[in-house]
C-alpha cells in the first residue's frame, strides 16, 4: 500500500521501518525504563514491612532486616557522586528458617512492591562449570529476562537465591566422585556476590553455545539468600554448650530457649554447616525465621489477603457456591499440620484432602451452600488415609 506525500510516495512497510529506526535512535533505556525510580516513590522501611504484614504472618525480625536492606538498596541506586567520595556498599542478606516458615513467600511478596527487577532462582540446580546442570551465570540470565534484557535495569535489580543450604560443602562425604554442586558452586558465587562484570548468556548456558554474551556488572545487584539448613540446630547447640554434664552447667544454660535455637544463630554456625568463610563474609546480614506455633498457623490459614481459606471460598464462589467453615474445623486442620511437621505448606495439603470430594461433586450438583465442620473434615482425612493404605 502506497501513502501519498507532497512530492513523493512511501509504502506502508517502509513507513513502519522508518518509525522503528527513529524509535531506536531516540530511546534511552536507562532514562525511560519501566523500573525507573524517584525519591517520591521510594518506600520507607516501615511501609515495606506493613506491606509484607498483609501477606505474611509473624516473622517480624526477618521482615525488619529485609525492609531495611531493600530500602538501603534503593538509596544506593539513587546515590549521586559528591565531594566526600563515600561509596555505600551493598548488604546482601541470608535468611535461615525451617521448611514452611515463609522464606520464599517473603521474597515473592516483596517482589510485588518493588520498582526494580526481581528474580527468584534455585541453587539446587547449580553445578561447577563443565558439568551437567546450570552455570552460575544462569542466575543473572533470569534477572535479564525479568528486566526485558535492559542491562541498565538488571544491574540495579534484586536476586533471591533459594535453597542456598543445598550447596553446602560435604566434608565427610565418603564418595570417590567429585561433589560438583557443593564448594565449587560457592566459589563461583563469590564474584557475583562481591560485584564484578560477568559475561551472561542471554538464553542460558550450554544449550546455545553460539550466542553472544552480555556483560553485566553485579556491583549494584542485591542478593538475598534463603535456606532451611536442616540440622543446623545441632551446630548451634554445640556452640552454646547446651549438652553438658554437671550441676553448675545446668544453671548456666537454663536461660537458653531450646525450642527455638535458630534465634541464636551466628556466622560460625553456617561455617560449621558447610558454607565457606568467603561466601559468609559476602552475606553480612544474617537473620532467622521463627518456627510456626499453633497460633501462627491458625492466623496463616485465615488472616492474610491470599490465605488458603479465602482462596477456597473464591474457588467455590466462582461456581455460585457459598463456602463456610466451623472454627473447630479450622483448628483440626492446624492440629494436623503440626502433627505432620510441614509448616504452612502442610495446611494446604490437608485442606486439599478435605475439599477434594466437594470440589469434584458440587459444581455439577446445583447446590449453593457448603458448610465444613469437624466431623466432615475428620471423615475426609480418614478416607484419604484409607485410600493411601489400599494403594500400598
Amino acid at each position: 500500500m502506497l501513502l501519498t506525500g507532497i512530492n513523493a510516495y512511501i509504502c506502508d512497510e517502509c513507513a513502519e521501518r522508518a518509525f522503528e529506526i527513529v524509535k531506536e535512535s531516540t530511546d534511552n533505556p536507562s532514562d525511560k525504563s519501566v523500573f525507573s525510580l524517584s525519591g517520591a516513590e521510594l518506600p520507607r522501611p516501615k511501609e515495606i514491612k506493613s506491606f509484607l504484614d498483609q501477606y505474611v504472618i509473624g516473622q517480624d525480625e526477618a521482615k525488619r532486616y529485609l525492609a531495611v536492606s531493600v530500602y538501603n538498596h534503593y538509596k544506593r541506586l539513587m546515590q549521586k557522586p559528591d565531594k566526600d567520595d563515600i561509596d555505600i556498599e551493598k548488604s546482601n542478606i541470608i535468611m535461615v528458617g525451617s521448611t514452611g516458615t515463609g522464606k520464599t513467600l517473603l521474597a515473592k511478596t516483596i517482589a510485588r512492591l518493588l520498582k526494580v527487577p526481581f528474580a527468584i532462582v534455585d541453587a539446587t540446580v547449580l553445578t561447577e562449570a563443565g558439568y551437567v546442570g546450570e552455570d552460575i551465570e544462569s542466575i543473572l540470565t533470569r534477572l535479564l529476562q525479568v528486566s526485558n534484557y535492559d542491562v541498565k535495569a538488571a544491574e540495579r535489580g534484586i536476586v533471591f537465591i533459594d535453597e542456598i543450604d543445598k550447596i553446602a560443602r560435604k566434608s565427610d562425604n565418603p564418595s570417590i566422585t567429585r561433589d560438583v554442586s557443593g564448594e565449587g558452586v560457592q566459589q563461583g558465587l563469590l564474584k557475583l556476590l562481591e560485584g564484578s562484570v560477568v559475561n551472561v548468556p542471554p538464553q542460558g548456558g550450554r544449550k546455545h553455545p553460539e550466542q553472544k554474551m552480555i556483560p553485566v556488572d553485579t556491583k549494584n545487584i542485591l542478593f538475598v539468600c534463603g535456606g532451611a539448613f536442616d540440622g543446623i540446630e545441632k551446630k548451634i547447640a554445640q556452640r552454646l554448650n547446651t549438652q553438658v554434664v554437671g550441676y553448675t552447667s545446668i544453671r548456666k544454660t537454663a536461660h537458653i530457649d531450646r525450642d527455638n535455637l535458630l534465634q541464636y544463630i551466628a556466622p560460625q554456625d553456617l561455617k560449621a554447616f558447610g558454607l565457606i568463610p568467603e561466601i559468609i563474609g559476602r552475606l553480612p546480614i544474617l537473620t532467622y525465621l521463627e518456627p510456626l506455633d499453633k497460633i501462627a498457623l491458625r492466623n496463616i490459614l485465615t488472616e492474610p489477603k491470599n490465605s488458603i481459606i479465602k482462596q477456597y471460598i473464591k474457588i467455590f464462589a466462582m461456581d455460585g457456591i457459598l463456602l463456610t467453615f466451623d472454627d473447630d474445623a479450622l483448628d483440626f486442620i492446624v492440629d494436623k499440620a503440626i502433627e505432620f511437621k510441614l509448616g504452612a505448606r502442610g495446611l494446604r495439603s490437608i485442606t486439599e484432602d478435605i475439599m477434594i470430594d466437594s470440589m469434584f461433586e458440587l459444581p455439577s450438583s446445583g447446590e449453593t451452600e457448603l458448610h465444613i465442620n469437624t466431623a466432615y473434615a475428620q471423615s475426609r482425612i480418614e478416607k484419604s488415609k484409607t485410600m493411601r493404605l489400599n494403594q500400598i
